[in-house]
């Protein structure tokens, strides 16, 4: 039984006002604290740059990765793990390989680092595994305690609020759902069934943190007593969690306003967001969609084929519906990567050559769009049906770079978090990039490479659980556009 959706007057309607805090706020209060923190955020798929602008984004973490982002000066740094397509055994690994790494680095150029856990904002994702990855590593090198693990998942501009310690999925037209009661907590892998976010942590700690023990940090206490804020903060000790109700921007502007003051008398947090906090947190301004001269500009000039490659590996309704659309406008070549054939050892390699030999021929004409089956192939139970996952990424990973060995496309925007981060690391050879800024308005970001074969491609990572059903065929028709023209389907041009 689907349950009706709450429209935004009644969820938010007795609200108090929004704090009227700007981003020119937060910066001056933190240089205000004598702290000046470089935020290490550990993304667990590459979706999280898409709130921000202007910052480093590594696909490894050696030394040498983090040490040239810190001297970027950039107040974040991106590094995309990856974790969620990872067993826990691995995402504990990447963890604790790329905290240690940053530290060591921070430790040699003088920067004063402190860490993020970028995860989903519906709530997807190894928790309480990453958080205390961290905390555990942090102790182990520093001595240092964290005493509170800060928990706000809310992404506005995507459409997930929380209100009154419930987290809600939707849109202002539409209404709202539950997170527990959407097809995210349905996840094969991350599945739940807690929308109230401290019940959420009981049942993902496995009991291990009762929802009382949790300390909820209320959109009335965020809005209107800042001092209130403060003093529930720097109550938390010994990574007690904290979950945090946000709505609009200025929230996130306001808590971190209270972080500031918190962790200037003392208290160390540790934190699990979803995309928006670190630019309410660093103080950064929301950055409008990129313009097609802006896009233009990250070429840097290098020459490109006539067409785009995008690259679907979301099997989430909302991508489905993105895909249809995109069809409908655009009319790209479409090519399949057939989950079984790349599953099977016999039939894998004689498949993807195929479709490499379709797609480079295609580029030359116009857009490619090379997706997986639509149908979704899980396994036996979540571990096996992250062992599909895996397989099905690397035969996205093939594709890419064989099309990108015979020709160099226009743009390559890559459809889902999985398929986002290895496309870029493993299919384009991307292993140090700057996040250029936004292609909708707070969502889907566009990276520029600062290295590999892939310097100077647009390269747009497109989380499959935002945006409309337009959104897809928005952002190629933008990324088409060329000379003060949009480019039409090659269809249209023979």
């Amino acid at each position: 039984m689907t349950m009706p959706r709450v429209s935004r007057d009644l969820l938010l309607g007795s609200l108090p006002p929004v704090p009227p805090v700007s981003a020119g706020d937060v910066v001056r209060a933190q240089e205000a604290s004598g702290m000046r923190p470089v935020y290490v955020v550990l993304d667990d798929d590459p979706t999280g740059t898409q709130s921000v602008a202007g910052l480093p984004v590594l696909t490894s973490w050696e030394v040498g990765d983090f040490a040239w982002a810190f001297e970027t000066g950039a107040p974040a740094v991106y590094v995309m793990v990856n974790s969620r397509s990872l067993a826990p055994e691995d995402a504990e690994r990447v963890n604790r390989e790329a905290v240690a790494a940053a530290l060591e680095a921070a430790e040699a150029g003088g920067a004063d680092v402190a860490f993020v856990s970028r995860s989903d904002s519906t709530l997807r994702g190894h928790f309480p595994l990453e958080p205390n990855t961290i905390a555990e590593c942090l102790r182990s090198a520093t001595g240092a305690r964290a005493d509170g693990i800060v928990v706000v998942p809310a992404f506005g501009d995507a459409g997930r609020i929380t209100v009154h310690g419930t987290h809600y999925a939707g849109d202002p037209r539409e209404g709202y759902l539950p997170v527990g009661e959407t097809e995210f907590a349905r996840d094969a892998t991350f599945g739940y069934a807690a929308s109230n976010l401290a019940e959420w942590v009981e049942e993902k700690t496995g009991g291990a943190v009762p929802a009382s023990d949790v300390l909820v940090l209320d959109i009335e206490t965020l809005r209107t007593d800042l001092d209130g804020a403060v003093a529930l903060l720097t109550s938390a000790c010994d990574a007690r969690p904290i979950v945090v109700d946000a709505v609009e921007e200025e929230d996130l502007r306001q808590l971190a306003l209270a972080l500031i003051r918190a962790e200037r008398a003392g208290s160390r947090f540790i934190y699990r967001v979803g995309p928006p906090f670190v630019r309410a947190r660093v103080g950064q301004a929301v950055h409008a969609p990129l313009t097609p001269e802006e896009i233009e500009a990250s070429r840097a000039g290098r020459e490109v084929a006539v067409g785009g490659l995008v690259v679907v590996g979301s099997h989430v309704d909302l991508t489905t519906r993105q895909l249809a659309e995109l069809r409908a406008r655009r009319r790209p070549l479409e090519l399949e990567i057939d989950v079984a054939k790349a599953v099977n050892p016999s039939s894998r390699g004689p498949h993807l050559a195929e479709l490499i030999d379709a797609a480079a021929a295609g580029l030359k004409k116009g857009d490619v769009a090379v997706r997986t089956s639509r149908t979704l192939v899980t396994g036996a139970d979540a571990d096996d049906s992250l062992a599909i996952s895996r397989k099905v990424s690397a035969a996205v990973v093939e594709t890419v770079k064989g099309v990108l060995a015979r020709a160099t496309p226009r743009f390559v925007v890559a459809k889902g978090g999985i398929t986002s981060s290895d496309v870029a690391s493993k299919g384009l050879g991307i292993r140090r990039a700057t996040v250029v800024g936004p292609m909708l308005p707070g969502i889907v970001s566009l990276w520029s490479g600062q290295d590999g074969p892939a310097a100077g491609i647009p390269y747009i990572v497109f989380a499959g659980n935002v945006g409309t059903a337009s959104s897809l065929a928005d952002v190629v028709d933008k990324l088409a556009w060329r000379e003060g023209q949009l480019a039409q389907p090659a269809d249209e041009l023979a």
